[in-house]
């Protein structure tokens, strides 16, 4: 079996309210070299079958997991024991 890790994120393009918010409270909380925060998404995907995993992650994550037009994803695959 291998597990896919599936991390997205928003293109640097767009705005991160969420990452911006979260900074702001925690240079209120006195971490001021704090610069930037992102936020994100994660999932974990066990394949049985990996014959074609590069080809069946690509289109799962176009097609279900993130939103083509302001998020981008990587993804590391590792083995199952």
């Amino acid at each position: 079996m291998k597990l896919v890790k599936v991390y997205v994120t928003l293109k640097t393009s767009v705005l991160d309210a969420q990452g911006e918010a979260i900074k702001s409270a925690i240079q209120t909380m006195g971490y001021d070299h704090v610069s930037q925060v992102s936020m994100g998404k994660y999932f974990e995907l066990l394949f049985d079958d990996y014959s074609q995993l590069d080809q069946d992650v690509d289109a799962i994550c176009d097609e279900l997991l993130t939103n083509p037009n302001i998020e981008t994803y990587r993804y590391e695959i590792v083995e199952e024991k």
